[in-house]
Formats: C-alpha cells, structure tokens, sequence
C-alpha cells in the first residue's frame, strides 16, 4: 500500500513522449527495498498462516464424537470453498478497483481486512482450545534418525520375543497412541532398550539414543506420506500453466459474448473459481451422503480416492487444452498469416477450465485432508505445509519443463513450440507431454495408493 501511496516510495509517473526517448526515470534502491520488503512479509506471514490454521481450526472440534468427526470433514472442504470465493472477490473486484480508480484503495482494502481479521482472531482467544508446544518437532525427527544409526548393528527380535524390548512409555494428555509396524523396520532399532539407557524411575536419559515406540510411529507417518506427496506435484502444474498460456490463446480468439461485449481474457479463470465454488458443496451435501449410504465409508469416498480423481481431472485437463489448441491454431493456419484472430469463440477455453475447476475441487481438498489426518497430532502443521511445498515445486517444475521445450525446440528453422506468437508455436505439444507425464505419474500413484496403509492406534482395552 505505501509503495502506491507515498510518492517517494515509487518511481516517477513516465509519459509516451519520455518513454519514446528513453528519458524515464527508473527506480532507486529505496524503492526497490521497500517493495521487496512487503514481498518479504508475505512470504513470512502465508509461511505462518497455511500450514498452522487448519490444524488449529481441527483442534477446536472433539474428534471423539461423530459431530465433531464429521464437522471436520464438512470444514476441509468449506474452507477451500471461502478461499476460492474470496479470490475470485480478488480477482474481480478489487483489480477493478486498482484499474478504474485506484492502486491505493486497492491495496489498503486488503490491509484493512487484515486488521480487522486480526482484531476478530483476538477476540476469541479466550475460547479458542489450545494445544500446548511440547519442544521442537524436527528435534524429535532428528532423534529418532540419530538413535537407528546408532544401533544400526542392533539385532530386532521376532515378533513374538519383543515384550520388555522396545521403550514404550505411557503416553500423556489422552493422545493416542501408535502400535510398532514393520513399515520402515530399520527405525524400529531407535527405541530398542539396550543397557543403561533408562534411569531409575524407568524414563529415558539419552534421547538421542533412545527413542520411545510412538516418537518411531510418527516420524514413519510423515515418511508414508512422502509418495503421495511426490505424486501430487504433477498434478499442480495445470493450475500454473492454465493462467498463462490460454491467455495468449484467448487474445487471437474471438472474444465476443454479445455484440456489444467481450469477455477480458484474464476472467477466464473465473470459471474455475465458480466451479470450485459449486463442485465442493454438491460434493460435501449431496454426494458424499449418498456415497458413504452406498460405502458405509465415511466421507463416501477415501482421502487417496478425492485424490486419484484430481489425478484424473488433471490430465483430462490437459488433453482437452491441447485439443482446443490444435483446433484454434489449424483454423488460423486456414485463415491466412493476414489474419490475426479466428472466428473461433473464446468459449471453446471454457471446458477446460471448467475440469481445472474439478481438479482443485478434488485434489487440493483431498490432500488437504488427507496431509491433516494422516499426520501425528504433534506434527500436523508440518502435514499441512506440505500441500504449500507442492505447489511452490510445481511451479519450479513447470518452468524447468517450459525451459527444456524451448531449448530443444524451435532448431533448423521450425518455430519454438512456446514462441510468444502462439500461431506460430506449437502450444497443443505442451499440453500433451504435461498430460503424458500425468499418466506415467497417476500409474505411479496407483501403485503406492495401493500399498499405502492409513494409519492406526492401538485400542483403549489393549492398553489396560
């Protein structure tokens, strides 16, 4: 807000005629270290909010009644339907404002909604149920790696020798407790008692040498996750390359709606956000329902099943991009290098955007879940941010792929598949090799939906 609001903060407004004879002033490090500054608490403000305010919302509902049970389930994907709501208000309504009237307002109204987001946060925190910190996570992951190492020559005893072998404390606080699996075996050897490694009162001394069965159980958790984790970069890549490239597409179509309207190119993804807003709802009131009556599964469909169908939605996605593609650019070709826009409807991009709209609803939300409930109760902000994680390495991984098609293609004299002028690149090619490694990557989910175990605790009778 300051940068459009205070005039020293920003370079000097440049004229037509200044910017013809090259005379503009550009912007000083001041400026430049002021704007990167609010880029800087962004990062350091969405790094705090994603992955801890779900989790914290979770803790608000008692999980040992099927309301609460159920109130999280509706809450995963009401949530993403409120984040989606709000940027499509973003992405209309507050532009509008920056473009017709002003930058300013257009900054301040998302910074005074921050105050008073932080106004209603305190004022509930009194009422709020609070999870108290027990030391640092990535300390007990540390220990249970360092503790294996170091009883890497430790023999692990059959399954029916194993009483009075592993540390297994009473767990505190009514958490629920882990059994030992053989999932990972080796992190096993972390909480075999050797000798004096306990002291008198039975509680451990070395904890880096020592480790108790649950701390081994989370930290295998998070490791079970990792494939799926891996296996849903891919299918972020969509959201990315769907907000650039079609919009080259929809300048050389026609944009007409009406005869007196035509639809900006950047409101297409609009269309996702309304599909999203309308998909996740109908889901959670009308076929979820139905779905756990046929089932008998909670939810009526698995967190790796929503999932599987983002996987699917994605590559769908993808082949319908490059088939629109190919059909825009044969009836450019058709027209004549004279011709600059076809008579091709801008309409013909809706489509995709519309299965876009089904990946997010189905994917995001499915990982969303899947992340906060497959995570140990102690971990489930790291859980969380692994959703953030794999969008940031889809980003990453898509500029890596977009950098390889262009230097491989566009060589002795044929035009680059992702030239700028997209009649004359071949953009439809793209589409097909993301969708072509989507499928390579939804077999590769398959595999380890298939193998994945969800996880489990060890009954309240076992215990006594």
């Amino acid at each position: 807000m300051l940068t459009a609001w205070v005039p020293h903060f920003h370079p000097s407004p440049c004229s037509l005629q200044q910017q013809q004879l090259g005379t503009c002033k550009g912007h000083t490090n001041l400026q430049l270290g002021i704007l990167l500054s609010g880029f800087f608490w962004l990062a350091i403000g969405t790094g705090g909010i994603n992955p801890c305010s779900i989790p914290f919302a979770i803790d608000q509902f008692d999980m040992t009644t099927v309301e609460g049970r159920q109130g999280t389930r509706s809450f995963y994907n009401f949530y993403y339907v409120i984040q989606t709501v709000l940027l499509l208000i973003n992405v209309t309504l507050v532009v509008k404002i920056q473009d017709s009237f002003s930058w300013t307002l257009g900054f301040a109204l998302p910074c005074l909604f921050m105050v008073v987001a932080i106004v209603f946060y305190f004022a509930g925190a009194k009422v709020y149920a609070y999870v108290e910190p027990e030391g640092s996570i990535f300390s007990r992951i540390a220990q249970v790696f360092v503790a294996a190492k170091c009883k890497r020559h430790v023999h692990i005893p059959d399954k029916g020798d194993t009483s009075g072998v592993f540390y297994d404390p009473p767990i505190e606080n009514m958490e629920p407790k882990f059994p030992l699996t053989k999932e990972f075996r080796c992190l096993n050897k972390a909480a075999i008692m050797v000798e004096n490694e306990l002291n008198d009162d039975g509680s451990n001394n070395n904890p880096w040498r020592l480790c108790s069965i649950q701390q081994v159980e989370e930290l295998k958790c998070i490791l079970k996750m990792m494939p799926i984790w891996v296996t849903g970069i891919i299918t972020y890549i969509p959201t990315g390359q769907l907000s650039i490239f079609p919009m080259s597409q929809a300048m050389k179509m026609d944009k007409h709606l009406t005869q007196n309207f035509e639809i900006p190119p950047g409101w297409m993804i609009i269309v996702t956000m309304l599909t999203i807003a309308i998909v996740i709802p109908f889901y959670d009131k009308v076929i979820s329902p139905t779905l756990t009556k046929m089932t008998n599964q909670d939810g009526g469909l698995t967190n790796l099943q929503r999932i599987g169908l983002g996987h699917f939605f994605a590559i769908l996605t993808m082949v319908i991009a490059g088939l629109v593609e190919q059909r825009r650019r044969v009836s450019s070709t058709s027209l004549g290098e004279s011709y600059e826009i076809t008579q091709m409807s801008i309409m013909w991009l809706v489509p995709q955007f519309i299965t876009l709209g089904f990946n997010q609803a189905f994917s995001i939300v499915g990982h969303t879940e899947f992340f906060n409930k497959e995570s140990p109760d102690k971990m489930r902000s790291i859980g969380n941010s692994l959703l953030s994680l794999q969008t940031a390495v889809a980003s990453n991984l898509s500029t890596f792929i977009v950098n390889i098609i262009h230097s491989f293609s566009g060589k002795q004299g044929e035009p680059d598949w992702l030239d700028s002028d997209v009649n004359k690149g071949k953009l439809e090619y793209f589409y097909f090799i993301v969708a072509g490694l989507g499928v390579l990557n939804f077999g590769w989910f398959l595999f380890c939906a298939c193998r994945y175990r969800y996880k489990t605790f060890v009954k309240i009778e076992d215990i006594r």
